[in-house]
């Protein structure tokens, strides 16, 4: 709980490992669980293939993601009042469109963090000579 509550992002179980050394990873999957049913950690998806875990939305507050396709980071968006009012726009469309009464909302963004984009841009100019 208390790595969780300190990240700044979702976690994967190397991550808490490595935060914990003193635990093993089949106490840190268990524990980790364990959380999920009793309903005070939930698994974020990622780009890859690793799960990522964080506090429910009860204890960190409502937030959203950013899930970066390269290195499959996955970063934490707090809401700004202008996201949340073109979020709750688009749920208001979704919902008058599909007839589907929205109680919530979850939204990830997807593409490259800044290092990776940087990356890029390092590798692109060393690939035209410049």
């Amino acid at each position: 709980m208390e790595a969780f509550s300190t990240a700044a992002r979702p976690l994967t179980i190397p991550e808490l490992l490595a935060l914990h050394p003193d635990v093993p990873q089949s106490s840190a999957y268990r524990n980790v669980t364990a959380l999920i049913e009793v309903g005070v950690v939930r698994r974020v998806a990622g780009t890859d293939d690793h799960g990522r875990f964080e506090l429910t939305e009860d204890l960190s507050g409502h937030h959203h993601h950013l899930a970066c396709t390269s290195c499959g980071k996955v970063e934490d968006l707090p809401p700004s009042i202008r996201l949340e009012q073109a979020l709750a726009e688009a749920a208001r469309v979704a919902s008058e469109e599909q007839d589907f009464e929205i109680i919530e909302h979850r939204f990830d963004f997807v593409g490259r963090c800044s290092d990776c984009r940087r990356r890029g841009r390092q590798a692109d100019r060393k690939a035209s000579g410049a």
